[in-house]
């Protein structure tokens, strides 16, 4: 798939997730909690899927590239423990803490994606560069 391709499947899916997301207040809560456990079950497969991707490509990908997935997966791990724990409190002013730290914690991760995306296209342009760049230099050894 083209680099740009991925990146309107990107768009495409973030759109989805502004949809999902303001729908989610006016759910039933049933409803909610099952599209919150089918989230989390795609979001894994997904970093299950990106790392399988970065370790079969660990030759191909930057080193850069390779620490940062393991670190995200980490870090994902780390969080769902915690978000696992928290819910099992039933305390009201507990319940309320959760709440403010869950919604700072979609406030920063909207802001993480936002920043992913912004990385992810001066990655795009920069290996269309390089690619041109090896274009020319091999068009000017075989003219040359």
């Amino acid at each position: 798939m083209a680099v740009s391709d991925q990146l309107s499947k990107l768009a495409a899916r973030a759109k989805d997730a502004e949809d999902r997301a303001s729908a989610a207040s006016s759910k039933a809560r049933a409803d909610l909690e099952q599209e919150v456990a089918a989230a989390r079950a795609s979001a894994q497969a997904q970093a299950d899927s990106l790392h399988a991707s970065a370790t079969e490509g660990r030759r191909r990908v930057s080193v850069w590239w390779h620490d940062l997935e393991r670190s995200w997966r980490e870090h994902l791990a780390q969080i769902r423990d915690n978000i696992d724990r928290k819910r099992a409190e039933h305390d009201v002013d507990k319940a309320e803490q959760r709440a403010q730290d869950a919604e700072d914690d979609a406030v920063f991760a909207v802001d993480y994606a936002y920043a992913a995306v912004e990385e992810a296209e001066y990655a795009v342009l920069d290996a269309t560069l390089a690619r041109m760049d090896a274009d020319d230099a091999a068009a000017d050894k075989g003219g040359g």
